[in-house]
């Protein structure tokens, strides 16, 4: 299935129950759907553009660049096959969100990551690797981020590929992660089934 839109900003029009926010940024058919925090983790909050203003946000953008997962950094970045977006997108005060405040947010981001329907997820951080862990896959969501980033999980219907906090990364840490994304573009790494059997002429039907 593919979405009819040529919108990179907020292109399903999500609406969370709150001002200002920080909507999804990307490709509305994006292979590779980024998620991290929230805006005041990874950046975005005058910009309105997810992982932008922050130096997480400009070290995350760097390696994609490097991995071929975006065109070009920048506010707003050229993207490629890529959506960004946050787990809470709210801009939130004080200390940030509390877990009541997650939770009311989690059908908006939900939604927003079906409509999308990429074939890779990659979690940033520890609280966005812990709820793509526990909601999409069938995996311990409470394991360590640093050992499980840059490598592959697989879960239900998505790749997984957590990435550990982009402000805590080591030069071999960005190494590993530009890597395990150039070495997974290598193969076939779309969760599709082809229906065209089912179909009357022979052309291939491939659907999530």
């Amino acid at each position: 299935m593919e979405n009819v839109t040529d919108r990179t900003s907020n292109p399903f029009d999500m609406r969370p129950p709150c001002e200002p926010f920080v909507p999804g940024y990307g490709d509305a058919n994006a292979h590779f759907h980024v998620v991290g925090d929230h805006p005041g983790v990874h950046g975005g909050v005058d910009s309105g553009i997810p992982f932008t203003e922050s130096v997480a946000g400009e070290r995350l953008q760097q390696a994609l660049v490097a991995a071929g997962l975006l065109d070009r950094v920048g506010t707003p970045p050229t993207v490629d096959r890529t959506f960004l977006s946050y787990l809470y997108m709210c801009v939130p005060g004080g200390d940030g969100p509390s877990d009541e405040e997650y939770a009311r947010l989690e059908p908006v981001f939900d939604a927003e990551l079906r409509a999308i329907t990429a074939h890779v997820l990659l979690p940033v951080g520890e609280r966005a690797t812990r709820h793509v862990l526990a909601n999409y896959t069938a995996r311990d969501p409470n394991r360590d981020v640093s050992e499980l980033h840059a490598t592959e999980l697989l879960g239900s219907g998505f790749l997984v590929y957590p990435i550990k906090e982009p402000v805590d990364w080591t030069k071999a840490d960005e190494a590993d992660l530009v890597a395990a994304l150039r070495d997974l573009q290598q193969g076939d790494y779309r969760r599709e089934v082809d229906l065209g059997r089912f179909v009357a002429d022979d052309d291939p039907y491939f659907v999530r």
